[in-house]
């Protein structure tokens, strides 16, 4: 059994999982979801489950994994808010959400009103690459306070990496949105480039992902281009707001960034073409559509490479 008393809110498809996995390894967990229905089998995962996020106040380590920065301010300092319990909380606060940088400083000093340290957290992956045991972490915050939680952090996948005080996990998990972008975009013009010259595309994806310039990431995204599979993971909406957040964040670091905005370009092309709740790597029927012809499914089963990890506690 875990040291730590953990408390989790927010199971969508990322906080199902994440929290489904760490109570694998053996975590004491209770959970808060505003929709209690989609947080319910998580009992039987041998999980609690509550009401209200100030029920979860009594936890050492607590959790949030939301969707937006009123959501964020919501669940910790709204009606009945995980910091609204007058006689006590949790001592380390852990947020994966993608938020706002004021947002975030409004919460870091409510946090520490009530004695509570607050670590950013956010996360590279979806629930897919959670069973895979693939995802990654980068944390920021006090680093004794990471110190102390580090251990779990590593439960949640491959890799953690602290990556300084304050806030700055979030500019690094803007940065790796912007480079998924820049990947993807580029990835559907080399497709497009050999398919147009007669080469099935999962001939070449196949090549590519066995060459030096595979990776972890192209091989994950090829049957989406293959078999024409949008379902999403990552939508072209919250792509957009991520290459926006990266490039407002250039231009106030002074760092020009032409190959995003091209890409936040094709992003918001995609949008207007309807490719709304799909996938982000439906980018790539903007590019075909925009090389002048529009591709079928291959129909071809093609490996991932995530099979799904077996957690042992």
């Amino acid at each position: 059994m875990a040291e730590h008393t953990i408390g989790w809110i927010g199971t969508g498809r990322m906080g199902y999982a994440l929290a489904s996995r760490l109570r694998g390894f053996g975590h004491d967990i209770t959970v808060y979801n505003r929709t209690r229905a989609k947080a319910e089998p998580l009992t039987g995962l041998g999980c609690g489950i509550v009401d209200r996020p100030v029920e979860l106040s009594d936890r050492d380590v607590v959790f949030v994994m939301v969707s937006t920065s009123a959501d964020l301010e919501e669940v910790l300092t709204g009606a009945n808010g995980l910091l609204t319990d007058p006689d006590r909380a949790p001592r380390i606060i852990i947020d994966s959400s993608t938020v706002s940088a004021e947002a975030s400083a409004r919460m870091r000093e409510a946090a520490a009103a009530r004695g509570a340290s607050l670590i950013a957290a956010p996360v590279s992956g979806n629930a897919k690459v959670i069973e895979a045991g693939k995802l990654t972490v980068a944390a920021s915050g006090p680093r004794g306070a990471y110190g102390e939680v580090e251990y779990i952090l590593e439960h949640m996948g491959r890799a953690v990496t602290y990556v300084g005080d304050g806030d700055v996990a979030r500019l690094v998990k803007i940065a790796h949105n912007v480079f998924l972008g820049v990947v993807t975009q580029s990835m559907s013009e080399i497709v497009a480039l050999v398919e147009r010259g007669g080469v099935s595309r999962a001939d070449f994806l196949a090549f590519l992902n066995e060459s030096v310039m595979g990776s972890v990431f192209t091989r994950y995204k090829s049957p989406a281009l293959v078999n024409l599979d949008f379902t999403p993971t990552f939508t072209n909406i919250l792509m957009r707001k991520d290459m926006q957040l990266g490039l407002t964040a250039g231009k106030e670091l002074g760092v020009p960034m032409p190959i995003a905005a091209a890409t936040d370009m094709t992003v918001a092309q995609a949008i207007g073409a309807g490719h709304i709740a799909d996938d982000f790597a439906s980018v790539f029927l903007e590019q075909t559509r925009r090389s002048g012809y529009t591709p079928e499914s291959e129909n071809v089963v093609f490996d991932d490479g995530l099979a799904p990890q077996v957690v042992v506690a």
